[in-house]
């Protein structure tokens, strides 16, 4: 599953070829798992791409929840344009231009029955199994069919920017589908180069909703028995100490 790959570094020598020309800047259709997840790969390919982020996660289960996921999803990225628009006023003044692209999205459709099927005989995963492969691929497949639809130079997820998720299996999927689409996919781990701990804290900044499960019922269980476990221990503790 590519383990001894750094797809980090592939990435970046995508970027150095690709360059930071403003005239000459690629599409990418970028799927998003949710905001606080895409706002650093937001931050950090914008200026190298002109993004367009596909929200689809069929695999919310409760639809309030969704609701509210993309709700902030395009918060978040009227936020980041409002800013661009900003700094593009401000370099006019001052004969600079900013770097970076308006970001679009495209938000799929919200169909959890299609995430039950793929998970049929596989609702007893652990967290990180094969269920949540399935649910990659299912998600993956949707966001090359769209970039290839619509001959988007690249796509790609910002599924890869969670340390729970699993960055080998991801990119093995997507050059996959690249293959069988038609479309390139762009390598990524985005959790490096501290990709993570600044996506919280652009949370922080714009003050998004972090959810702590996927989205899914079975790891929303996972996550519930986890909290009842450590509530427990902590009790049982507290017991001791008298």
């Amino acid at each position: 599953m590519g383990k001894d790959r750094n797809y980090q570094k592939e990435l970046d020598k995508i970027l150095e070829d690709i360059g930071a020309d403003p005239a000459c800047a690629p599409t990418l259709f970028i799927h998003s798992c949710c905001a606080p997840c895409s706002s650093y790969v937001l931050e950090y390919l914008r200026r190298f791409f002109r993004i367009t982020v596909f929200y689809y996660n069929p695999n919310i289960s409760m639809e309030e929840e969704y609701r509210k996921r993309a709700a902030e999803q395009k918060r978040l990225i009227a936020a980041c344009n409002s800013e661009l628009e900003n700094k593009i006023a401000e370099g006019k003044r001052l004969n600079v231009r900013p770097a970076g692209h308006p970001i679009g999205i495209v938000e799929g459709d919200y169909e959890p029955d299609r995430f039950y099927e793929i998970a049929k005989g596989l609702e007893q995963c652990p967290e990180g199994g094969e269920r949540c492969f399935a649910c990659y691929e299912l998600r993956l497949r949707r966001t090359a069919a769209c970039a290839a639809a619509e001959k988007y130079d690249y796509y790609a997820t910002t599924l890869t920017v969670s340390p729970l998720k699993n960055a080998a299996k991801l990119n093995e999927l997507g050059e996959k589908l690249a293959k069988e689409y038609g479309v390139s996919w762009l390598p990524s781990d985005f959790k490096k180069k501290g990709g993570y701990q600044r996506s919280i804290e652009l949370s922080e900044k714009y003050a998004l909703y972090r959810q702590d499960y996927c989205g899914c019922i079975y790891s929303q269980e996972e996550r519930r028995r986890i909290k009842e476990e450590r509530r427990r221990r902590e009790a049982e503790e507290q017991a001791e100490k008298g």
